[in-house]
């Protein structure tokens, strides 16, 4: 199944002003590079655009930002996001968005926390190290969290309320065999 023009450009569209949402002063972990992710690999028709969009853009605002240690597992945990995009692409319901809002924002965590403790050195290569990662990583989470679920609303939300609009973007219907 692919997207109709109009609807690919929308889509792209809107993982962008996501993206450059990045490059604006915001909380600390308050962004949206985990509803881009789950958006991207909900609508995107394309299993290789699904993972090309978010992570282009993520670059391209990484560009901007600057490189990092920290950058295969921010990756990495975009491409998991995909992933999970993927398994509500054909239910998209306030609640699917929702839990997967929530679970994007869990793995989100784990993985680039895990990345710190193992390659930033900042802690012991212990389990106590790990944990205190983990603990120190707290504060941030409750940001990660909020910026999942509020631009997971816009990003779906707006994009739903589009394509009620403006008939362009609805996905086309399968075709009976």
């Amino acid at each position: 199944m692919t997207a109709s023009q109009p609807r690919l450009i929308a889509i792209l569209a809107a993982i962008l002003v996501a993206a450059a949402l990045r490059l604006v002063p915001h909380w600390p972990n308050f962004t949206p590079i985990g509803a881009m992710a789950l958006f991207g690999g909900a609508y995107f028709g394309r299993r290789a655009l699904a993972f090309a969009a978010p992570l282009g853009a993520l670059l391209v605002s990484d560009l901007i930002l600057g490189f990092h240690a920290g950058m295969p597992f921010v990756y990495g945990s975009v491409a998991l996001i995909v992933l999970l995009g993927w398994a509500i692409a054909r239910r998209i319901t306030p609640v699917t968005v929702v839990a997967t809002a929530v679970a994007s924002s869990v793995l989100f965590f784990a993985v680039t926390n895990f990345g710190t403790w193992l390659s930033s050195g900042m802690y012991p290569p212990t389990l106590a190290g790990l944990t205190a990662c983990y603990v120190a990583a707290i504060p941030f989470f409750q940001n990660t969290l909020a910026g999942d679920l509020a631009f997971s609303a816009l990003l779906f939300g707006g994009f739903a309320l589009l394509e009620s609009r403006l008939p362009v973007l609805r996905a086309p219907s399968p075709r009976p065999a």
